[in-house]
């Protein structure tokens, strides 16, 4: 089916960073929004292939919100930006990582091949829609990997407009890709990706692109090429670093402290049950999460996924300095799910610690490595023997816990807790007060009081308290 949009536009703009998910991911937070240009020619509708060319390994999907401008826009203000949008409808801002570095800063062959912009199926009248309460999902092979909605975006779309409207007209017809939550990451041929943008009741409908392998290039330009650099940005796990002082105050409370005080905030499901650290003496973990995901075993397809630099591999390649990769399972250990040599390898990469709710191999030689890995016990078998390693960076359950790629993870003798990164500060804060107060109280009960009115810290005992807490500030 052709794009919904008949007459062919002027220019698609995309915008680079948009979505604080996404910004997360990438490790950055622009203060300003920047932008390349994708040719017109990229334009495709519902239905149509996206051809990646054979030699290509990095196809990454983008699911956005395309807006349509209505008229022609100079010199315009945010408030009035949105004004002159006509349409939104669903985009698929798709690539080839393999040729970045071919027109490094513009994109041109990356992301302007012919289909590599599908848009549609269906426009939605920009006058019915409030442009802070839009959804955007993405699937791949039905399943949901992305989902986040507008009302937190780093540039409003009034402002994208007004922005590019300062030095660039904005032509009827004009298309504007606004940024990709988190979530975007590589596809294969034979997969199907689909983007839907939902406002109210009103629906795009699902923008539906299947991917199919194409042909060699011819070999007069640029070849495709990947490293691991690209793999890590197409794969989306360029996560965050932890601020030093923020994994310091982490470091510095028990776990038991940190349950706590998330269940205080109405989050009583942040432990990953079943893991114990394989040396019991070795060092408490901190760091953030990067995921990997198991899937039953399916032998026809742990062909496909699990032979040679299969999503286990990558998930220990793509990890830096102060990561914690974090497995998915599903609470089955009865095969391994890492082994002496790839944890030597994580070791290497600098990780913080590894989490599995499976089991681990050569756990002797796990366990003596200056690594901190939990796991729910130990197994002589391989992965293959239930495990099919699935994909990477994606959200994952863990032990029970929702772990998604960005969270911070904390582990000590007592097991592993997930921290939200928004919450983590005040986290460490309140969880010194109580371990401040738990130190007052276990002084008394050393020398015989009751714990009536004393545990937890009530108002008979709040005076000596203060008198205490002086007394060891001094």
């Amino acid at each position: 089916m052709p794009h919904p949009l008949g007459n062919t536009p002027s220019k698609i703009v995309a915008v680079h960073l948009n979505y604080p998910s996404r910004a997360r991911e990438r490790g950055r937070v622009p203060a300003q929004p920047s932008y390349f240009l994708k040719p017109p020619s990229s334009l495709s509708g519902t239905g149509e292939a996206i051809v990646r060319p054979d030699g290509c390994e990095l196809l990454g999907f983008e699911g956005e919100i395309a807006l349509v401008i209505g008229a022609r826009a100079q010199h315009v203000t945010p408030d009035d930006g949105w004004s002159y949008v006509r349409w939104v409808t669903a985009a698929n801002d798709a690539g080839v990582y393999d040729l970045r570095y071919a027109d490094r800063g513009s994109n041109l062959r990356s992301k302007g091949a012919d289909g590599f912009t599908p848009i549609g199926p269906r426009l939605l009248d920009a006058a019915r829609l409030d442009p802070a309460a839009l959804r955007l999902r993405t699937w791949v092979n039905g399943e949901l990997v992305q989902d986040d909605t507008t009302d937190t975006l780093l540039f409003p779309f009034g402002q994208l407009v007004a922005d590019l409207s300062r030095l660039i007209t904005l032509e009827p017809g004009d298309v504007i890709l606004t940024g990709t939550p988190a979530g975007a990451s590589v596809v294969s041929p034979g997969a199907v990706v689909e983007v839907e943008v939902t406002g109210g009741e009103l629906s795009t409908g699902r923008l539906r692109s299947p991917v199919v392998a194409g042909s060699s290039l011819e070999p007069f330009g640029a070849m495709p090429r990947a490293d691991p650099v690209e793999r890590e940005a197409a794969y989306g796990t360029a996560l965050p670093l932890l601020d030093p002082a923020l994994r310091a105050g982490l470091a510095s409370v028990a776990v038991a402290t940190l349950s706590a005080q998330l269940r205080a905030r109405g989050l009583p499901h942040m432990s990953v049950d079943g893991v114990r650290r394989l040396r019991p003496a070795s060092a408490n973990m901190v760091g953030v999460a990067h995921t990997l995901r198991y899937l039953p075993l399916r032998e026809d397809l742990f062909k496909r996924y699990g032979a040679g630099m299969n999503a286990q591999k990558r998930a220990i390649e793509e990890l830096r300095p102060g990561h914690v990769l974090v497995m998915d399972a599903r609470r089955d250990a009865s095969a391994g799910t890492l082994g002496d040599i790839l944890a030597l390898r994580a070791a290497k990469r600098g990780a913080a610690g590894v989490v599995t709710d499976g089991a681990v191999r050569d756990s002797a030689t796990v366990a003596d490595l200056d690594l901190p890995v939990y796991a729910a016990g130990a197994h002589p078998s391989v992965l293959g023997r239930r495990h099919v390693p699935w994909d990477t960076g994606v959200p994952i359950a863990c032990g029970g816990a929702l772990v998604q790629p960005g969270d911070l993870v904390v582990g000590d003798a007592d097991g592993v807790v997930v921290v939200p990164p928004e919450l983590a500060a005040e986290l460490v804060a309140d969880c010194r007060e109580q371990e401040r107060q738990e130190r007052f109280i276990a002084e008394q009960v050393a020398a015989g009081e009751s714990v009536d009115g004393l545990y937890p810290l009530g108002p008979v005992w709040r005076d000596a308290y203060e008198n205490w807490c002086e007394g060891e500030t001094q």
